[in-house]
């Protein structure tokens, strides 16, 4: 009896041995990432101060015109305001239902493919003001293509397309995007778009800087030398190798966050 007391004691404290081991184990172990496009983003956007984002006021300027961006996470109003070349005073508003414009404080009757045009005009500019902020929508297709290091120094390199469902107007558009391995800053960005007879371009970050918890960038705008190159997941290797063309700055002037 007491050889098998002993017997099923040693049985016992190596199973908890072993249970403790394998509980030691799994705690130690980082998380798997299944989805490294999705795993970059997220990192990225919290470097560059989402959620912050999430519940804020944002006011800027952008080429003579008054922007603003309220948003509670999904919800939002976008407004941007300014004086066209009559010195009428253009106000436009845009949530995600509708989209209205004032000219001299009086409504204005639009026709469907006009608003359209408005609409689009502002939440592209508010599409790339917040970048990487909208990365993460439903629309959204990540595509991981590995490392980079085209620009003297790694770059996690992600390909993005739009889902026809949700995508907008735009979905057929393709957007390459290159963060810092790290610390996941967004530093170069191409596309290829389809509007107004299509092409692509390049865009490089400067003057980063973090207005009360969001990371704010400025770019310098580039073609392609050959503007049959489409191929935007090659931009990289065209940058290194002095084949883009500088074509504008896009700046964001006076950044207010409440």
């Amino acid at each position: 009896m007491r050889y098998l007391y002993l017997v099923s004691l040693l049985l016992y404290l190596g199973a908890c041995t072993s249970n403790t081991e394998n509980t030691s184990s799994t705690e130690a172990t980082d998380p798997v990432i299944t989805d490294t496009a999705r795993w970059v983003v997220e990192q990225a956007i919290l470097q560059h101060g989402g959620a912050v984002l999430d519940t804020s006021l944002v006011r800027f300027t952008f080429r003579e015109r008054a922007y603003t961006a309220a948003r509670t996470g999904a919800a939002f109003l976008y407004e941007r305001e300014y004086t066209n070349e009559e010195g009428q005073v253009i106000k436009d508003a845009l949530s995600p239902k509708t989209f209205s414009r004032t000219i001299n404080g009086e409504v204005a009757q639009l026709s469907e493919k006009d608003s359209s045009a408005y609409a689009n005009s502002l939440n592209s500019v508010m599409y790339f003001a917040f970048l990487p902020y909208f990365l993460t929508d439903p629309a959204v297709q990540l595509e991981y293509q590995g490392v980079t290091n085209a620009f003297g120094q790694p770059h996690h390199e992600l390909k993005v397309t739009f889902r026809a469902d949700g995508g907008g107007k735009d979905f057929e558009d393709e957007y390459a995007y290159w963060f810092a391995t790290d610390d996941f800053t967004l530093n170069y960005l191409a596309y290829n778009f389809l509007v107004n007879g299509g092409g692509a371009r390049f865009r490089e970050a400067y003057n980063a800087r973090k207005v009360k918890g969001i990371v704010f960038q400025d770019y310098l705008n580039y073609k392609p030398q050959d503007e049959a190159r489409r191929d935007i997941l090659a931009f990289d290797d065209l940058f290194a190798k002095g084949q883009l063309d500088t074509l504008s700055r896009i700046d964001l002037e006076e950044v207010v966050v409440e």
